[in-house]
């Protein structure tokens, strides 16, 4: 495919090597020792944050790009918000007929990197854009993609584009909305290049119009925001309890690589538990702020009375807490009817 690596690429889960023979200089013992001590660390988390300078990251190391399977990558990037830093993640997948991308960045700039990033990797040009999130960090740089790209979204996600795109108050020197023109339903395959690609509406969840995009050959499904490694619920436009759900069925699935659309990338196995981990999270914020709310309290009291253990120190909590508390009252009371304009 002519593909050329400007960036090194990256996989943090390094296989054990059965039956090969030991490296120069080495003795099989000691090879075996040292591929031992490459799954620990594989298999070992990192802090439970999304800061990648706790995990000892620095700026020089961004943007990463991990291949999950073959022709597959993880783009990850620096994203500072709510006063802290963390990482976004998009999905770059590479066939004879074009380059998929699920999710861009927050601005053009940073989406001209990713599209700069893949013309270093192959010579074939972006040829779909999935809205996986429709909020402005993943679509906020989509005009820097190249024109002919096709945008696909589910129906919900595109209406919120197209209402963001035609808001009267919206900043003249705003990077224009690309509204997709690509509507897809709960489960949409795609044949690109001989690969399938299906986009999956598992639910409601973290926007309304959640997509997942699942490689059957490879095992890997793009969560998008979905799943956020190490941060706090964050539910400004969620759908709490359906989000539990969602999560649920997509533990059930046939997965060997979760990728988050936040969130330092680590080893598979250690993806997969923290998507546990995830999903268990923004169940207890549901059941303690539906508690709650049946004691009378109010968010703000709810916020300050509860604490979710382990799931406090994750990154964003402080910027996120009242606001998820209170999304659950908002679903408690029948008031998410709709959607909400980023």
């Amino acid at each position: 495919m002519g593909r050329r690596f400007s960036y090194p690429v990256f996989w943090l889960a390094l296989p054990l090597l059965v039956g090969c023979a030991a490296p120069d200089g080495a003795s099989s013992d000691t090879a075996a020792t040292a591929a031992d001590s490459e799954a620990d660390a594989a298999a070992t988390p990192g802090p439970a944050t999304s800061d990648p300078y706790a995990h000892g990251f620095t700026d020089a190391d961004y943007p990463r790009v991990i291949e999950v399977a073959e022709d597959v990558y993880a783009y990850e990037q620096i994203h500072p918000t709510g006063g802290e830093v963390i990482t976004t993640v998009s999905l770059i997948v590479i066939t004879p007929e074009g380059v998929l991308v699920a999710d861009g960045q927050e601005n053009p700039e940073e989406t001209q990197r990713l599209v700069d990033t893949i013309a270093g990797m192959t010579d074939l040009p972006i040829t779909h854009v999935i809205v996986a999130s429709d909020h402005g960090d993943h679509t906020g740089g989509n005009s820097a993609f190249p024109a002919g790209a096709r945008f696909f979204a589910h129906p919900t996600s595109a209406a919120i584009l197209e209402a963001s795109a035609a808001n009267p108050n919206r900043p003249e020197d705003a990077p224009p909305v690309v509204v997709p023109t690509e509507i897809v339903g709960n489960d949409t395959v795609l044949e690109l290049g001989g690969r399938e690609i299906r986009l999956l509406h598992l639910g409601r969840a973290h926007t309304g119009g959640d997509l997942v995009v699942y490689l059957p050959e490879g095992k890997v499904l793009f969560m998008s925001e979905t799943y956020l490694k190490h941060i706090f619920p964050a539910m400004r436009s969620a759908y709490p309890s359906e989000w539990v759900a969602m999560l649920d069925r997509a533990i059930e699935m046939d997965v060997d690589v979760y990728v988050p659309g936040h969130g330092v990338m680590e080893s598979p196995a250690i993806l997969e538990a923290e998507l546990v981990s995830f999903r268990d999270a923004v169940r207890a914020v549901v059941e303690e702020a539906t508690r709650l709310h049946g004691e009378g309290l109010s968010p703000e009291e709810a916020a300050s009375a509860v604490s979710f253990g382990a799931v406090e120190e994750w990154s964003l909590r402080d910027s996120q807490k009242l606001r998820a508390i209170g999304r659950v009252y908002l679903e408690l009371n029948g008031q998410l009817s709709g959607f909400l304009v980023p």
